[in-house]
């Protein structure tokens, strides 16, 4: 009885402190979403905020945001959805050990979006960007202990990393042919980027990035293995964040880089390709969260498409889609998870008569998947007709995009009916039972859904505030864009009764369907999940002969490869100056010759010696022979360093010297052949690299700054010392650091070898 009280205590306890942070948590998505709303009026009349703070002077880059008719459309669905991700998710996460870091990083992702779509500097931008792919990383992996996330965490990071690589040299291209990172200016300067030599490698890199992250063609296998992740998390990914990254940069840099023939085709065909191969490879599933994930890339595909026409109607309808999209994505994977709660399972085959059990789950996923479909009066049927318009509209090849579109909105349609009538209405494989999800599941849905149908019932609410505003600033012009839900009979009004008609025969026929395409993707793959693996594969295999290779463990060869490029590098170098190096050997007295035969003399001692001892004392031979060069070419203070060094490097070995083995015999020769050919090589390209630099008209501006800094600004007049503890603070820490590292090391050893003779 005590225990099980004490039980109950603890439950509350836990109840009680993640409700808290709920609220705290909430409060971030909802404080920015109120925020953003105040802005909305100046925005819709035409107003672009901007705000921030230098960052990086020196290099022109700062930490700036701006909040414009893109932006801000963006950033609303970022943290309007964010309100009902977090509600859903404490619910669906309840008493999860892991709660606060799962919010963690939830935040941190929301944080990383919204500096995304708000940033007004190139390089700020990309560093969010980042922050969305580390985050996207740690959301898909949160099940930690299944092998599934964290192949599927890994495929994402891997993939939108290498797209960002290829993003910020692109971005770095970008602001040196604008003459500057800010937005702005880059904007501003669409003629002067499109007219230079490097548009061509410049586009091609930025849209690697923007397709990586957007999961297009070949790239589009990440974002379907990510539905590995917690429901919550693949609604907000797939709905408002993570995926639409890419759509967002190249909507915001299609005043700088639009109106070309490249960027008109890349983006049609890689769009168009994506929505097809998308809408096949969903029709294929039999797990209705998988076949949810594979129509966002179905999504992400029509809008790379129209984005890559200059047309107004194409870019109206790629934004009316974002939104349609959001909507109607966030709603239904949320009834998804409430259906795998339920039921503890998303195949089609074992669902059916829910609509029982969960009324309301039913009428959220029957609105969404209407609009989803494009049925009116849901805002999906306003944004699917501006699609059909958008495409007749596109100036590179209007059959091609109106082929595509509605081959994709077909197979949408069939998806969005077959996962919402098939677990609603179809017949139950066995008894469910159970009951409707606690409000905090349902209530997201039901409103997000809600949503597709006011404003496709009053366009008004959003055509002037939302949608108009995106367009003028994708376009970089003023227009006016008109939503309505009857076009009149017309083309487009044909192309959707066409649309309905091969959607329903689709979904009539989609078991023989399925079946086929099973078949045919045994020798046509159109998924690159596979061929991932074996890439990874070949990968490994790779890296391990490479480091058999090159990682041996063999010190010896590691250092005769090291010196050896030096020597090569140090001779190439060489080998391109105008003047030869010579030696000005009147200058060497007496005494200088001296100290270099006993430098010579320990050289030679310490190579071709069998015992430490030996090898010791010409070492010490070596380090006297250059401090007397040091000293006798007037630097006396470093000659004094390197006899120190020699003093206590004997000490050392002496206290070590009864613990060393004997040096192997060679082979063939007292003196090692090889070891001294490339010490004499390197010593050789050493040499004549200083003689070749002190043949060189000599610059006294570094002197004579050093001279004139070093009492006003360092307070010394030893300018030797003042470089080193001053002006070069940071190196000579940095060498202290790497002499106390391998002093540690070495005690570390002594110590093992001690307990090893012990």
């Amino acid at each position: 009885m005590d225990n099980n009280s004490h039980t109950g205590v603890a439950r509350r306890e836990r109840s009680r402190r993640d409700t808290t942070l709920t609220l705290l948590v909430l409060a971030v998505p909802t404080g920015v979403t109120l925020w953003l709303l105040l802005l909305l009026p100046d925005v819709r009349d035409g107003a672009a905020l901007q705000f921030g703070l230098p960052w990086v002077p020196s290099l022109g880059v700062s930490l700036s945001f701006l909040v414009d008719g893109l932006s801000l459309l963006f950033a609303l669905l970022i943290s309007g959805i964010g309100i009902f991700v977090v509600i859903y998710a404490s619910i669906y996460l309840r008493g999860h050990a892991l709660l606060s870091r799962f919010y963690f990083y939830l935040l941190l992702f929301m944080v990383g979006m919204l500096g995304l779509v708000l940033a007004a500097d190139l390089i700020a931008l990309f560093v969010f960007w980042e922050v969305t792919t580390v985050a996207s990383y740690l959301l898909i992996g949160f099940d930690h202990a299944s092998v599934v996330a964290r192949r599927a965490a890994l495929q994402a990071l891997l993939v939108t990393a290498l797209g960002g690589l290829c993003l910020l040299a692109g971005l770095i291209l970008l602001g040196n042919a604008a003459g500057s990172y800010g937005l702005g200016s880059v904007l501003q300067a669409g003629e002067q980027i499109r007219s230079g030599v490097l548009y061509t490698p410049m586009l091609l890199l930025i849209l690697v990035g923007a397709l990586t992250k957007s999961a297009q063609i070949p790239f589009h296998f990440w974002l379907p293995s990510a539905m590995a992740a917690p429901t919550p998390v693949s609604a907000y990914l797939h709905s408002a964040t993570m995926v639409k990254a890419g759509i967002y940069l190249i909507a915001r840099l299609h005043p700088a880089l639009a109106g070309t023939a490249l960027w008109e085709w890349t983006l049609t065909l890689v769009g168009a390709t994506t929505a097809v191969v998308g809408a096949i490879l969903a029709l294929r599933q039999t797990d209705i969260k998988l076949a949810l994930a594979y129509t966002t890339v179905v999504a992400l595909g029509t809008l790379t498409m129209f984005l890559g026409s200059d047309a107004t109607v194409a870019i109206a309808a790629a934004i009316t889609f974002v939104l349609v999209h959001a909507f109607y994505k966030a709603a239904l994977f949320m009834v998804v998870g409430i259906i795998n709660h339920a039921t503890g399972t998303r195949e089609l085959a074992q669902l059916g008569g829910l609509w029982r059990s969960l009324p309301i789950s039913f009428v959220a996923a029957l609105a969404a998947a209407a609009s989803m479909a494009g049925f009116p009066p849901f805002l999906g049927f306003i944004g699917k007709e501006l699609k059909y318009e958008g495409a007749l509209a596109m100036a590179s090849e209007p059959l091609l995009a109106a082929g595509a579109v509605v081959f994709a909105n077909a197979m949408m349609l069939t998806v969005a009916a077959t996962v919402v009538l098939k677990p609603f209405l179809g017949r139950p494989p066995r008894e469910t039972g159970g009951h409707e999800a606690v409000p905090g599941l349902w209530i997201g849905p039901l409103l997000l859904a809600g949503l597709g149908l006011a404003f496709g019932l009053n366009t008004s609410l959003i055509a002037d505030s939302l949608v108009q505003p995106a367009v003028t600033a994708i376009l970089g012009r003023p227009e006016v864009v008109e939503l309505k839900l009857w076009h009149g009979m017309n083309l487009a009004l044909l192309l959707s009764i066409t649309t309905l008609g091969l959607g329903i025969a689709v979904f009539l026929a989609q078991r023989q369907l399925r079946a086929l395409m099973t078949r045919l993707a045994a020798w046509l793959p159109l998924s690159a999940d596979r061929t991932w693996d074996s890439a990874i594969e070949y990968l490994k295999a790779i890296a391990a002969a490479q480091t058999r290779l090159l990682q041996h463990g063999i010190l010896s060869q590691y250092l005769m490869v090291v010196f050896a490029t030096l020597a090569l590098l140090l001779v190439f170098a060489l080998s391109r100056g105008d003047t030869a190096p010579t030696p000005d050997w009147p200058q060497l007295t007496i005494k200088a010759w001296a100290a270099m035969a006993l430098a010579l003399a320990g050289a030679l001692l310490a190579a071709a010696a069998r015992r430490p001892l030996a090898a010791i004392c010409g070492l010490g031979a070596l380090g006297v022979g250059l401090a007397l060069i040091y000293l006798f070419f007037g630097a006396p203070d470093v000659a004094i360093t390197q006899l120190l060094v020699e003093t206590l490097f004997l000490v050392m070995i002496a206290m070590t010297l009864h613990r060393l083995p004997l040096i192997p015999p060679p082979r063939r020769s007292t003196l090692r052949i090889g070891d001294a050919l490339l010490a004499a090589a390197f010593g050789c390209a050493v040499t004549a690299t200083l003689l070749f630099v002190l043949q060189q008209p000599f610059d006294p501006g570094t002197q004579a700054y050093f001279e004139q800094a070093a009492v006003p600004e360092a307070h010394g007049r030893n300018i030797v010392n003042v470089i080193l503890v001053d002006f070069r603070a940071l190196d000579t820490f940095g060498e202290i650091l790497v002499v106390f590292a391998a002093t540690v090391a070495a005690v570390a050893l002594l110590r093992g070898r001690k307990g090893e003779d012990g």
